[in-house]
């Protein structure tokens, strides 16, 4: 029995998928103690977008360190924190004509979930909050109330209140229209919906499966809100900060929610860090009515605002797009090739096959790790593989790890799952 095994509660989960003790890592490739490489397709559930240990915000981090900037502030002002707010300004809301405060919640997604959801409430005075089918939120409570997989659920222990499920696009059918659904509640009053406070929504579901919202439909979803005084939340934790090309994920629908989530890949270099960006309007916290002990991380703000370097200029989500269409391409000709009855679905650069046989991917995820590439699955049943590298990872190495999938997908099929270690070392090499 190992450390892990006999210390750690047995609540871990990825760790199952890719047994090995990592040690270090650079890039798009992870190294184990032993010395294997893997290439990274998870890119730590897209907290890593710009890679392992990119340079210039380890620099940033480590200048700051070696000056004794201050780490912790709770939330009182600090040079970090101000340049970082004054940065995302410039760089990032100004030339797309956004305008939010900031509120820092505390250091996960599930904190500005939480929060954002806590304020819509409080400014409506209202208690209702719509979430979709197959969403993903978070764990804590109220995250988990708005989150569709049961088995997330019912981990609660406690009935999860106040809120509405009702069909995201496309969960009826590519021909149905499920905000007919949706508007034909808010205007009966025999429904049994209650007017709600917010709609919450991911433009991508992620871990629900790679499910895309159309232009169309986000943008129906924002008028319906509108038209209702309904604040409208989008969830950009796993989707923003580029991974669909655009920084934040509803660029291309041409909307503008009124409160905005983000973590994950903000801090650019897996410190945690979560944002709420709100309509000034809405800002109606009290002093201190929302609050936390790990709202000022100061070595998040530093990596945060050394990230948005990438963003000075439109070569990133240019790139984003070229290699986005380099996955879709690749996973269609797989699809038709040696699974005919999958589907494939994405945005930028999260992509998900979806093969009608849920024990599927589960099984190419383990050969892929066999044959040297981290790659998870998504999904109710995991019945979709998830491609999720890093936006900077190079096109050599997208088109290895494209190669380990369809060689780990034909091994499947073929009851040949499995690979040698010297066969997984060599991929590696070739790379």
């Amino acid at each position: 029995m190992n450390t892990f095994e006999e210390f750690e509660s047995e609540v871990r989960g990825y760790c199952r998928s890719f047994p090995t003790v990592f040690s270090s890592a650079k890039g798009a490739w992870m190294t184990d103690t032993a010395g294997e490489r893997y290439l990274d397709f998870f890119a730590g559930a897209g907290v890593l977008n710009y890679g392992h240990n990119p340079d210039k915000i380890k620099q940033a981090l480590l200048g700051y360190l070696m000056r004794d900037g201050i780490t912790h502030t709770l939330d009182m002002y600090s040079q970090a924190k101000q340049r970082f707010i004054e940065r995302f300004n410039e760089v990032i809301l100004q030339p797309r004509g956004l305008h939010y405060k900031f509120q820092f919640p505390g250091p996960t997604g599930t904190n500005a979930v939480e929060a954002a959801l806590k304020l819509a409430r409080k400014v409506t005075g209202r208690e209702q909050v719509v979430g979709f089918t197959n969403a993903f939120h978070g764990m804590t409570l109220g995250a988990l109330a708005v989150t569709g997989n049961s088995f997330k659920r019912a981990g609660a222990g406690v009935p999860l209140g106040h809120t509405a499920s009702v069909p995201f696009d496309g969960y009826l059918g590519q021909d149905v229209d499920t905000l007919n659904y949706f508007e034909a509640m808010l205007h009966d009053s025999g429904s049994g919906m209650d007017k709600p406070a917010a709609v919450i929504v991911e433009t991508v579901q992620a871990e629900g499966g790679v499910n895309v919202a159309s232009v169309e439909w986000l943008q129906r979803l924002r008028q319906i809100t509108a038209e209702h005084d309904i604040v409208l939340i989008v969830d950009d934790i796993q989707v923003g900060c580029g991974r669909t090309g655009s920084f934040f994920s509803f660029e291309e629908a041409g909307i503008v929610p009124d409160i905005v989530t983000l973590s994950k890949s903000l801090s650019g270099y897996g410190l945690p860090l979560a944002l709420v960006l709100i309509r000034p309007e809405l800002d109606q916290w009290a002093p201190g009515e929302h609050n936390g002990t790990f709202r000022g991380h100061c070595p998040a703000f530093v990596t945060a605002t050394a990230a948005l370097t990438f963003w000075e200029d439109g070569r990133l989500q240019q790139a984003v797009a070229r290699k986005g269409q380099t996955v879709q391409r690749r996973l269609e000709r797989m699809a038709k090739k040696l699974a005919p009855d999958a589907r494939v679905r994405g945005r930028g650069l999260i992509w998900g096959i979806e093969f009608s046989d849920t024990a599927l991917a589960s099984r190419v995820s383990k050969a892929c790790f066999e044959r040297g590439l981290i790659i998870e699955t998504a999904g109710i049943d995991d019945q979709v593989l998830k491609i999720l590298p890093s936006l900077t990872i190079s096109e050599d190495e997208l088109q290895h790890g494209l190669d380990v999938i369809e060689d780990s997908l034909s091994a499947v099929l073929n009851g040949t799952d499995g690979a040698t270690s010297a066969e997984a070392n060599a991929l590696a090499e070739a790379a």
